[in-house]
This record gives structure tokens, C-alpha cells and sequence, in this order.
């Protein structure tokens, strides 16, 4: 459930041909553009939203194949990159800080290593400079359910990680996302993506969950090195989904990184 102290608008508009939803949480604040992570979609940063508000104003993206926006073709890295792009123009807002977990993260350090004058600050939360994704999790995720509270058993543990994608449909309760494109999504964000990560030239938090099985504490720490005095590591006690596990911890870490000037 979304917050009610904030005003959240849900608005599209329309990239390469495709439909793309974002929410807006609105207030006064200074825009912080989120990128969500695979199995996700814009609403996933709310209670972030709400713990930076008043003083940042997140604009969240449903990425292509997630939430409200379009299915895609493709969902190869110079896509997700462009719809970044896209999104930025249509917001008609000068350099911003970027942040995106997961899938969203590399998207993000993408962006901001090819538009380097587009992006001031960036955060990365829990994913690395080479990303060898396992999709086998998405295969045995159940089609449908007949009820939500049957989608959530099937699940288990890892229903609240999922939660913000439920929808009902006339074939029961399923996903905002497809999982054959999600498959397609994860087989593209694999690979060795150093030049990118290196090329980024604005100040960088990588924020990496002490649980998680995504990011390896050495791999962090080598990223950190390679980009020495423009990136700066942060551990929180959490798994892969660092702003769901510590949420109060992760919106400190936020706000303290974006406060300090770059």
C-alpha cells in the first residue's frame, strides 16, 4: 500500500513507440530519478519516497515489461538505457541524481557513464560491475493463482519481495511482468559492464546488502577501488533488496549521500 502523506501521480508518456508509466511522489523537493530491480515496478520506492520527502522528490519509472508500461521486443541494455533517456527528456528537468537497485542500478550507472553531463549523482544499491544472473527463480514463479492470499503461499518467504507486482486478472492473481520477458531482461543484463561502471564521472554511494547473494563483498570493494575518490561503499544489514530489508537505514544512507555537496 502506498503512503498517504505524499501525492502520488501516476502520468505516461511514450518512447520508441511504447506506452511507459512512472509515479510521481510529488512534494517540493529536488527530483531523484529510482530504477527498480527485476520482479518490481515504480511503487517499490514508496516508503523511500516518503522517508526523503520533503526535501527530494522521487520520480519513479515502471521500466519496459514492468508494471503499467508497455511489453518490449527487446529488453537489451541500450534499450532500458534509452527508455532512461527518454524518461529524463520527458520530465524536462536539468541533471538529476539517478538511483536504481538491481537491474535498475546497472541502468542507472549506464545512463550515467553515456550521458555524464545528464547525471550529478548516482546511487547503486546491490548490484555489480559483472552480473551473472541466475533466471532459473523466474522459471519455477507460478503462473497464476486463484487468489492473492494463494499467490503469497506459493511464494513463501519471498512473496513480500514480489508484493508491489500483484495483479488480478480474469485468469486469477499473477504479476505486472511477464515472465518469459523477465527471463529475456536477465539473460541481456549479463555480462562484464566495467567500462561502463569505470566511465561513470559523478559522485557514486554502491550500497550493498552484508546478506546478499547478488553482490560479493570483494566484488564491491574492487568497484570502489576502481573508481577511488568518486565512489563510495555502504554495507546495511540486508539481502539483494537492500531498500526492503533496511528500509530506515537505506533512506539515511540516501539522504546523507545526496546532502553532502558534489
Amino acid at each position: 500500500m502506498l503512503p498517504h502523506s505524499i501525492r502520488i501521480m501516476r502520468e505516461f508518456f511514450v518512447a520508441g513507440g511504447r506506452k511507459l508509466s512512472y509515479l510521481d511522489f510529488g512534494g517540493p523537493g529536488t527530483p531523484l530519478l529510482a530504477l527498480h530491480g527485476h520482479y518490481n515496478e515504480a511503487s517499490a520506492f514508496a516508503p523511500l519516497a516518503e522517508a526523503l520527502a520533503p526535501r527530494w522528490r522521487v520520480i519513479a519509472l515502471d521500466q519496459r515489461g514492468h508494471g503499467e508500461s508497455d511489453r518490449a521486443p527487446r529488453y537489451e541494455r541500450d534499450d532500458y538505457v534509452a527508455d532512461v533517456a527518454a524518461f529524463h527528456r520527458h520530465l524536462g528537468i536539468g541533471p538529476v541524481a539517478v538511483l536504481g537497485h538491481s537491474l535498475g542500478g546497472v541502468n542507472a550507472y549506464q545512463y550515467a557513464a553515456r550521458q555524464p553531463d545528464r547525471v550529478r549523482a548516482l546511487i547503486v544499491e546491490d548490484i555489480g560491475a559483472v552480473v551473472d544472473c541466475d533466471w532459473s527463480f523466474t522459471l519455477r514463479l507460478p503462473r497464476h493463482a486463484p487468489s492473492r492470499h494463494d499467490l503469497m503461499a506459493a511464494l513463501g518467504s519471498t512473496a513480500p519481495y514480489l508484493e508491489c507486482s500483484f495483479r488480478r486478472s480474469e485468469g486469477g492473481w499473477g504479476f505486472s511482468f511477464d515472465i518469459e520477458h523477465t527471463v529475456a531482461s536477465q539473460k541481456a543484463l549479463n555480462g562484464d559492464h566495467w567500462r561502463d561502471w569505470s566511465a561513470v564521472a559523478c559522485p557514486t554511494l554502491l550500497v550493498r546488502g552484508t546478506r546478499s547473494d547478488e553482490l560479493a563483498a570483494a566484488h564491491a570493494s574492487e568497484m570502489i577501488t576502481r573508481r577511488a575518490g568518486q565512489a563510495r561503499l555502504t554495507e546495511l544489514p540486508a539481502g539483494h533488496v537492500v531498500h526492503h530489508d533496511a528500509p530506515a537505514q537505506f533512506a539515511a544512507a540516501v539522504e546523507d549521500f545526496l546532502s553532502v555537496p558534489g
